[in-house]
């Protein structure tokens, strides 16, 4: 987030403008750009209790009385409270505004990005189905070969001009070149009984270059006493991703009866590293990644249109119509070892995805709203090599959502909102051999959220969500489960109290329902309440001092899973230190 100037948690149907997997709602990053008559830099230093620290800064100058430059960068040495785990983050975004007469600017900025962390995937359930506390300390996994790198190199151009009060338009390009290497062993299977520990693993590597062209008008006019804002956008995405995978080789004596796989005493775990450990048996076993398990070549293209008309019908009453086309089209190479194709897949999606919705303000501070929408998400999403054997249905993923709320600003301090919805997933999932099969889930929640300055010192932030879900359609022993990890009750609230115009402190408690890490309902992730705190204390105008507290009362908990045996530990508690600064 070092260079983002805002970000913006888009709840419910936003699909229409954002394309596919926008569903449920979009997380959208407003990136910081250059303030022309403007100069000022901005440094922050932080470190914490377990010996990770980091810096950044913020640089903006004006070229001239047109133009302004501005750069953003960070560096992050990272560490946490489990064993081996280590990494280091560095980004640098320099970015250069231009302003051609009063109506039309440009943004360019290039942004490279070098990450690279340990690998954890957390520890594994027991007989009762839930994480086992004892082994909360301990690692599964190789201390040496359990690593993710990444790099990033990103072009970005933003064009914009207003032809008049009425109408204005924007052309947006992006070119991104990434390199990711992502290599972990893990818990498969763990005996409680006999405290042994099966370990599974891949290495995947992934190169990926993607171009994306983006256009859109938005205007305003009148027909009689009908006010219209009319959005049109278009969008061309065209993406090329090579792909690989490679479990480890244990050899046909393997103890787990699959040579990708190897059975170790919980006593010798800690020893496994290299992809070399002593197994249960008591033999030296080496489980590198040689085994192929999938090479592909993929290349996507993507052409989306989309209109959406916001009538104010009357002064209380608006009415939303639109609708998004996408073409995507992608063709996928399965290669061998030494790189020839063995076998081609190709698929073409076609979708015109519908959004109806309307606003209604029975008093100036008050909306009721209502909603409407469809989108979909091809069988590929992001993994390309999952589209590989001839038993896979390509057809896309569609989701249907509607929903319907309230805003309520009780006055220029306080408000509220709370809505209900519905959101129903049709989707494809593939077994072990290689079959597609439908799933079909249902889920229906409600939330709410309060924003208020409660006094001229207290603000409150607090929100609540309830979530009911049932899986409809899939393998028949799971019909009526609850989907993996779906709390049923879940809220937080923050408060921040002004002792002195310096002085500042918060206090905020996080609450999630137990949840089920998968499908099957066998094993759940217990509820758990984690408390925060965090003070300010402003040394100057352009100086201030913050720390902040996370899980103030050191309690054991467990915030998501990848699988059953692999469960994340969460912190302790814990601080962090920062120092902000402005010249």
């Amino acid at each position: 987030l070092y260079n983002v100037e805002q970000l913006e948690i888009l709840r419910g149907p936003n699909a229409l403008l954002f394309g596919r997997g926008g569903t449920g709602g979009v997380i959208n990053r407003v990136l910081k750009k250059g303030i022309i008559g403007s100069q000022f830099t901005e440094y922050q230093v932080t470190v914490d209790t377990f010996g990770a620290y980091g810096a950044q800064i913020d640089s903006n100058f004006g070229i001239n009385e047109d133009s302004a430059f501005r750069i953003n960068a960070f560096y992050e040495h990272l560490e946490n409270h489990r064993d081996h785990y280590d990494g280091e983050r560095f980004g640098v975004n320099p970015t250069v505004k231009f302003l051609f007469g009063e109506k039309t600017t440009l943004d360019v900025s290039y942004e490279y990005n070098d990450n690279e962390r340990f690998i954890d995937r957390g520890i594994p359930t027991g007989d009762d189905g839930k994480p086992i506390e004892s082994l909360d300390d301990v690692f599964f996994g190789d201390s040496e070969l359990n690593e993710s790198t990444f790099e990033a190199h990103v072009l970005r151009a933003a064009l914009q001009h207003r032809f008049s009060d009425e109408l204005k338009g924007r052309l947006d390009l992006a070119y991104g070149d990434y390199d990711k290497y992502y290599a972990n062993f893990y818990t498969a299977n763990y005996d409680e009984a006999d405290e042994e520990v099966t370990l599974d693993g891949y290495a995947d590597t992934t190169e990926r270059q993607t171009l994306t062209l983006s256009s859109g008008l938005i205007g305003e006019f009148e027909t009689g006493e009908i006010e219209h804002t009319v959005i049109f956008g278009a969008e061309y995405v065209t993406t090329q991703n090579d792909n690989d995978r490679f479990n480890p080789d244990f050899g046909a004596s393997s103890l787990a009866g699959r040579s990708d796989q190897e059975v170790f005493k919980l006593s010798d775990i800690g020893d496994f590293s290299g992809g070399s450990g002593i197994n249960a048996a008591g033999n030296s076993v080496t489980g590198n990644f040689t085994d192929l398990n999938d090479n592909t070549e993929a290349d996507l293209n993507v052409i989306s249109l989309y209109v959406q008309d916001e009538i104010a019908l009357s002064e209380n009453f608006d009415l939303i119509l639109g609708a998004r086309f996408d073409r995507i089209d992608f063709d996928v190479d399965l290669l061998d070892a030494g790189g020839n194709v063995t076998d081609s897949r190709s698929q073409v999606d076609e979708e015109i995805t519908p959004r109806l919705g309307f606003v209604f303000k029975p008093k100036e501070h008050i909306s009721l709203y209502a909603s409407y929408s469809k989108s979909f998400l091809p069988q590929s999403g992001e993994q390309f090599a999952s589209v590989g054997g001839n038993n896979i249905d390509l057809d896309p993923n569609e989701f249907t959502n509607l929903e319907a709320g309230i805003k309520w600003d009780f006055n220029n301090r306080m408000s509220m909102t709370a809505a209900i919805f519905e959101l129903q997933q049709d989707a494809k999932d593939t077994d072990g051999a290689g079959n597609t099969f439908d799933i079909e889930t249902e889920i229906n929640g409600f939330e709410a959220q309060f924003l208020g300055q409660i006094t001229d010192s207290w603000f409150v932030s607090a929100g609540y969500s309830y979530l009911d879900g049932e899986i409809k359609e899939e393998d028949a022993s799971v019909i009526g489960n609850r989907p993996r990890e779906l709390p049923k009750h879940s809220f937080s609230v923050w408060n921040r109290y002004d002792f002195t115009e310096k002085l500042s402190l918060g206090l905020g408690v996080i609450y999630q329902d137990e949840t089920y890490i998968t499908s099957d309902n066998d094993t759940e992730l217990p509820s758990y309440f984690r408390i925060d705190a965090a003070a300010y204390y402003q040394l100057s105008e352009n100086l201030r001092l913050q720390v902040n507290i996370e899980n103030l009362l050191d309690e054991d908990y467990y915030p998501h899973a990848h699988g059953d045996h692999q469960v994340t530990v969460g912190a302790p508690i814990h601080a962090r230190f920062a120092i902000t600064g402005r010249f």
